[in-house]
């Protein structure tokens, strides 16, 4: 079992220290709401994985036992090291290591599944960031994803969503965009879309500008790239 490390680049990609302080403690009083949702996002995963933007760590005690080995990247220091604490908690082998999204430290076609789970909204690049996805994935292999985004109503609330990522929101949440359309961004990767459902989060109550959640399943092709 490999051995989880927080060891960290000469230069942190991404510092938002007291933004990663913040949001440990919210994502994990949030368990209650969430927790079923990363139950349903791994369940019948298998093989190698690799988890991008892995935050705290808290989806890693919701992996099958049928995973050999999970492979979390995180960039933000405080939040990796978190994240090793969970992963040396972990009922799977899970190593932690540094690294962005738009350029992975790993080998091509080396994994048999990929999950992206609340990041797609902060990384700098989506574009990018997929398109490393679908390089470390092998042919047929895998994506499971659990984003926030664009809400599917239109009207006053994507307004408000288009002006929060103009102005305070990403300052404000680590570079957190409310706005984007991840199912657009992973079609467009050239991922084959498998299923998915449309979630709100919460389910009942009032509705946030990151309320509107997307949650399924892609393929990269079987065929040459």
């Amino acid at each position: 079992m490999p051995k989880p490390s927080a060891g960290r680049p000469r230069r942190d990609a991404v510092h938002h220290p007291l933004f990663a302080r913040f949001y440990a403690r919210i994502s994990v009083a949030g368990e209650g709401t969430i927790g079923p949702h990363r139950d349903e996002l791994l369940s019948g995963l298998s093989g190698r994985v690799i988890e991008i933007g892995a935050g705290n760590g808290l989806n890693f005690a919701h992996y099958p036992r049928t995973v050999s080995e999970v492979v979390a990247i995180e960039p933000e220091r405080t939040l990796r090291q978190l994240a090793v604490s969970a992963a040396m908690r972990s009922e799977v082998p899970v190593d932690v290591v540094p690294g962005v999204a738009e350029a992975l430290p790993v080998k091509s076609e080396a994994f048999d599944a990929a999950v992206v789970s609340l990041v797609l909204c902060s990384v700098r690049e989506v574009p990018r960031a997929l398109a490393e996805v679908r390089r470390v994935l092998r042919p047929g292999g895998e994506l499971r994803f659990f984003e926030h985004g664009r809400t599917w109503h239109g009207g006053r609330m994507a307004a408000v969503q288009r002006g929060l990522d103009r102005t305070v929101w990403p300052r404000l949440f680590g570079g957190c965009h409310v706005s984007r359309d991840p199912m657009a961004a992973i079609s467009e990767a050239g991922f084959e879309l498998a299923s998915y459902q449309r979630l709100l989060v919460p389910e009942h109550g009032p509705r946030w500008p990151d309320s509107f959640c997307v949650l399924g399943t892609a393929h990269r092709p079987t065929g040459t790239d």
